[in-house]
């Protein structure tokens, strides 16, 4: 079975900010919505329910044939069955999630700011990279800033795909779309959201809009 590309909406599900009884019905809005990717984040859950809800999740992705990764965790995207797992700067090195994982599931690498760590990264078996904060974001106001033009540096030195993050709205994402960006990393403004379905699909068009724009350019 072909996996789907890292391409188009990469909704982060935070239980920080989606209640653990709507999580699951949130994904599923989301993925309606156009979702292309689902990471589960929870960082502070009881292990019982971490595992529970990861399940549920990877049900649904599943079912859509829609991309699904655990923040953090290999052990638990291993159990669950998930496509890979998402690390950062303080969680454990691309080769130990490797080893645990296998060559076949997806490891994805916060490299913030710093294009070097994304090389990097690419090199040590990372199956795509992300960027940012682009824009401030309210689940990590401290979160260090990106500037857009590191998703056209990257673009020209990277061969994996490039996610942005951070503060990313349907009308600031289009320019990280057009910098460069194969998805777009979005937490409250897809489940903070009263309609999260609609707002999933806001995100979605962006990437519609891309390949029209394609299409339609003079060769």
């Amino acid at each position: 079975m072909t996996r789907p590309p890292i391409r188009g909406l990469y909704a982060i599900a935070d239980t920080d900010v989606i209640s653990v009884q709507r999580l699951t019905e949130a994904v599923a809005q989301a993925i309606a919505g156009g979702a292309r990717l689902v990471q589960y984040r929870n960082k502070t859950g009881p292990a019982d329910e971490r595992e529970r809800l990861a399940q549920s999740l990877a049900t649904v992705c599943r079912q859509h044939d829609v991309l699904y990764v655990v923040n953090d965790d290999a052990d638990l995207a291993a159990a669950v069955g998930a496509d890979g797992v998402h690390v950062g700067r303080d969680d454990a090195p691309i080769a130990k999630v490797r080893e645990r994982l296998g060559p076949r599931r997806l490891v994805g690498v916060s490299c913030y700011n710093d294009l070097g760590l994304a090389v990097q990264a690419e090199a040590a078996g990372a199956d795509y990279v992300a960027f940012g904060s682009f824009f401030p974001s309210p689940t990590k106001p401290q979160a260090v800033r990106a500037d857009i033009d590191l998703l056209r540096r990257a673009r020209s030195r990277l061969r994996v795909p490039v996610v942005a993050i951070g503060g990313i709205t349907p009308e600031n994402g289009a320019r990280l779309v057009a910098a460069g960006a194969d998805a777009l990393a979005v937490i409250t403004g897809v489940f903070a959201q009263s309609d999260i379905e609609a707002a999933a699909r806001r995100y979605a068009q962006l990437f519609e809009q891309r390949t029209d724009e394609t299409k339609h350019s003079p060769t």
